[in-house]
């Protein structure tokens, strides 16, 4: 039987239901593999464990046989893996929990494994976006929000910018067709910030519309 450890959501990757003027331009979830190579840093970590066993090989060489040699280098070999086992399992469950929203007026991401949490980013808030498209169509986006409080890089991690810690910027990471999903972002945005929002002040005991 299926289980879906999210199925209290009203909407999935939202924690409640949508008002009738917002819909879904987009839904979609990182890529386990990217994230581990680029969030994760497994290709770092196989090296590594590669260099050792080259080392532990080659010292062993010198005063045995080179089958044995050889032997003398496994235990590095599985420690490797070991270890690149793991960090994909956390890739895996990163990427599962994770989903990204784009609807015509804000971005949503509900990410976290062991703590689930929802972050939701009006287009007014972000004011800029970069891009970084791989050649495979995978990429990163992320957003720079202006006159926000700060988000905490290490509760957000791995759905942000690598590095930028002092202003974290929120990012959907290790994302398929990234340019498409860049393009539907910008004429969102574009479409968003262009309309009037209408606000009501109070003057002299009289409501008072006012136009931002």
């Amino acid at each position: 039987m299926s289980h879906d450890d999210f199925n209290f959501e009203p909407v999935r990757g939202l924690p409640e239901a949508l008002p009738e003027d917002e819909y879904i331009l987009w839904q979609g979830s990182p890529d386990p593999g990217r994230l581990a190579r680029e969030a994760l840093g497994i290709r770092w970590v196989a090296g590594y464990f590669l260099l050792l066993v080259i080392w532990r090989v080659g010292v062993s060489a010198a005063e045995y046989p080179f089958g044995i040699a050889l032997a003398h280098g496994l235990p590095f070999v599985v420690a490797g893996l070991i270890a690149c086992g793991i960090i994909y399992a956390i890739a895996y469950v990163q990427a599962r929990s994770a989903v990204y929203t784009l609807t015509n007026k804000r971005v949503a991401m509900r990410i976290g494994a062991a703590l689930t949490m929802t972050l939701n980013l009006p287009y007014t808030w972000i004011g800029n976006a970069t891009a970084d498209v791989k050649p495979s169509g995978h990429g990163t986006i992320a957003f720079e929000l202006i006159g926000q409080d700060r988000l905490s890089y290490l509760m957000t991690w791995p759905h942000v910018r690598p590095w930028k810690i002092a202003r974290t910027q929120p990012a959907l990471r290790c994302i398929p067709d990234a340019a498409k999903v860049a393009k539907l972002f910008a004429e969102a945005a574009e479409t968003r910030v262009a309309q009037p929002q209408v606000i009501r002040t109070p003057q002299s005991g009289h409501d008072a519309v006012a136009a931002e």
